[in-house]
């Protein structure tokens, strides 16, 4: 019998989120990423682009602006996407950090800043 093997969805982190999709908004993924669902983003100033939130980054992605609600797999190209901004509740441990996120004192301050977003990190 065939194995299947399902990807992260949103299940694995989303807690709550506002009604009528307030918490949602469609954004361009850069060309070159492939992120899952719970992937904590960053604005590429330069661009208004998102990609994986790089903690050493100095190009705007290190500031946290999101999490990612549906698959990004932009490789050639950009590809739309939606993602969580303000007004919603999620599981830390469901979340996925760039490497760079690479104690827990990086991954505590990326959840104070999704917090400030008003996306409450339980």
């Amino acid at each position: 019998m065939t194995k299947l093997t399902e990807g992260k969805t949103p299940g694995d982190f989303l807690l709550f989120e506002e009604q009528d999709n307030y918490s949602r908004e469609e954004v361009t993924i850069a060309a070159g990423a492939d992120l899952a669902p719970g992937t904590v983003l960053g604005k590429v100033t330069a661009s208004a682009k998102y990609v994986a939130s790089n903690e050493a980054g100095v190009d705007g992605s290190e500031t946290v602006a999101g999490v990612l609600l549906t698959p990004a797999a932009a490789a050639a190209e950009d590809v739309t996407a939606i993602i969580l901004n303000r007004h919603a509740r999620v599981r830390r441990f469901g979340l996925t950090f760039d490497a760079s996120y690479d104690t827990e004192a990086k991954r505590d301050a990326a959840c104070a800043e999704l917090e400030a977003l008003g996306i409450k990190v339980s």
